[in-house]
Parts: C-alpha cells; sequence; structure tokens
C-alpha cells in the first residue's frame, strides 16, 4: 500500500509540474483549503537539517526512558493545572493563522 501512495504522490507531483502558472496558483490554494492549520504550517515549515549534538541526542534518550518507565502526564491532569476541562477545550475555537511573509509561492 505505501507503494501506491507513492506512486499517487508522484504522479500528482507530475500533475503539477505540467501547470500553467495560473492554474498552479488555483491548486495552491484548493489544497491549502483542504489542509488543516498545523498541516498547513507543517508544509511550509523548513527543514531542521542541524546536527543533534551529544547533549540533544541524550536529553532526547533521557526523554523517552522517562516515558518509557513512569509513563505521560494525562492532558487532563494538564488542563486541570489551568482550570480547564477536556471538554472546554475541545469547545475552544481554533486560533487563526498569523502569516508569515517567507511563505514559498
Amino acid at each position: 500500500m505505501e507503494s501506491n501512495l507513492a506512486q499517487e504522490r508522484q504522479r500528482a507531483h507530475a500533475y503539477l509540474d505540467r501547470l500553467p502558472e495560473n492554474q498552479l496558483a488555483a491548486v495552491r490554494g484548493l489544497l491549502e483549503s483542504i489542509l488543516s492549520p498545523l498541516d498547513r504550517r507543517l508544509a511550509l515549515a523548513p527543514l531542521d537539517d542541524e546536527s543533534l549534538t551529544p547533549a540533544e541526542a541524550a536529553a532526547i534518550q533521557a526523554g523517552a526512558a522517562s516515558l518509557d518507565r513512569n509513563g505521560g502526564v494525562p492532558m487532563e491532569t494538564i488542563l486541570s493545572d489551568f482550570g480547564i476541562g477536556i471538554d472546554e477545550l475541545r469547545a475552544m475555537p481554533d486560533p487563526p493563522l498569523r502569516e508569515t511573509s517567507n511563505r514559498n509561492a
């Protein structure tokens, strides 16, 4: 199934590469409207190509080991520190996205 996904992505890219500028802008707008705000942000985020320092790698391993030993903190516990229940959180509207000036068109 993963190869089907890779083929679908490759086809989509091939079609995008053949579009004239005005149609490409329209398709980009359509894709933006389909994606969630988080996915739009992630799609435009720069890649982190910096290597981890030994200290960073050790901190990540320590955090993962702590989760394995102790488990995580339930969301309800964290929310209660702020006086918020899970239902209240779910009822909150999504904040509007701030558009960044360094977007790739």
